[in-house]
């Protein structure tokens, strides 16, 4: 038996790394009966078979785990957006941002191609919201060492939509991966999808990072009860006013004498942030406890 992390998961396929070698495995069938799925960054027990082949056995716990992108164990989300074509939508970074706040998970907003907008619409809001929050440019290297920083000894996953320069960034950080780039639609104002699969990369500086396929948006099954009970304490600068609402069980929706409401017309809350709050709240509100139990 050997130990080690799974680093690309394709066709079927798990390749991991156990430290000498890259073993390519299959999963056991009990993880297909237990309705789990192994996924890149889950630390793995695997027999090995001979000739770099092995069998996934057993699945260590994991810290947090993500339907989209399928990843395990992350220690902070890196979410690349853009206000050059592709424009990023502000509220896709903070759909994924509520969901990863649930999962103990940091997020860290890096704003790419700023050699062509420098995007001071996103930095003003998320700086404000509280994230840590970088300017780069992989065309001309702005901010990469910035970035380099804040990525170093940390298992990060990068994620934003199609075109905003996820793969660019990771060649940029380092050549030696020649990783397939894509050009942008400027008819469709959106990229076309270049990475098929979700892979970690080991940079240098001690960094690991997994790239995956870009999204439009966030899969459903992440949209769950727990984030519907939870979705205030997950928007990080509603915290400092969600006790001083005047009725408890507040949904800082329209509520007379809900003090995140009277911060958000005060300007101590970007505007946008409770405009994605109140779309993650309405796409929430048809999920009932009775609902969910009834499947179980």
């Amino acid at each position: 038996m050997a130990k080690g992390r799974i680093q690309k998961a394709l066709s079927g396929f798990y390749y991991v790394d156990t430290g000498s070698e890259i073993l390519r495995c299959r999963a056991r069938g009990k993880f297909r009966k237990e309705g789990v799925s192994p996924l890149v960054g889950d630390m793995v027990e695997v027999r090995e078979l001979g000739s770099s082949e092995g069998f996934v056995e057993a699945i260590a716990p994991r810290k947090n785990a993500f339907a989209r992108p399928a990843v395990a164990n992350i220690d902070q989300l890196v979410i690349i957006a853009s206000q050059a074509i592709p424009k990023t939508e502000p509220y896709l970074i903070d759909r994924v941002a509520a969901i990863a706040a649930l999962k103990g998970c940091q997020v860290v907003v890096c704003l790419n191609k700023c050699d062509l907008d420098s995007a001071d619409d996103l930095y003003e809001i998320y700086a404000a919201a509280g994230f840590p929050i970088l300017r780069v440019s992989a065309e001309t290297g702005e901010g990469l060492e910035e970035l380099r920083q804040q990525i170093s000894g940390k298992l990060s996953a990068f994620t934003g939509n199609s075109g905003v320069g996820k793969s660019s960034i990771l060649n940029a950080l380092d050549p030696e991966y020649h990783i397939q780039v894509g050009e942008v639609s400027n008819a469709l104002g959106r990229g076309r999808h270049t990475t098929r699969h979700v892979e970690l990369y080991r940079l240098r500086g001690g960094a690991e990072v997994v790239d995956s396929p870009g999204f439009s948006s966030f899969d459903t099954e992440e949209l769950n009860l727990e984030l519907k009970h939870h979705l205030p304490e997950t928007f990080l600068e509603f915290a400092p006013y969600l006790n001083d609402c005047r009725f408890v069980g507040c949904s800082h929706t329209k509520e007379k004498g809900c003090a995140v409401l009277e911060a958000v017309r005060a300007g101590k809350i970007p505007k946008s942030r409770h405009e994605s709050y109140l779309r993650l709240y309405e796409e929430l509100k048809p999920l009932k406890d009775w609902e969910i139990k009834e499947k179980k």
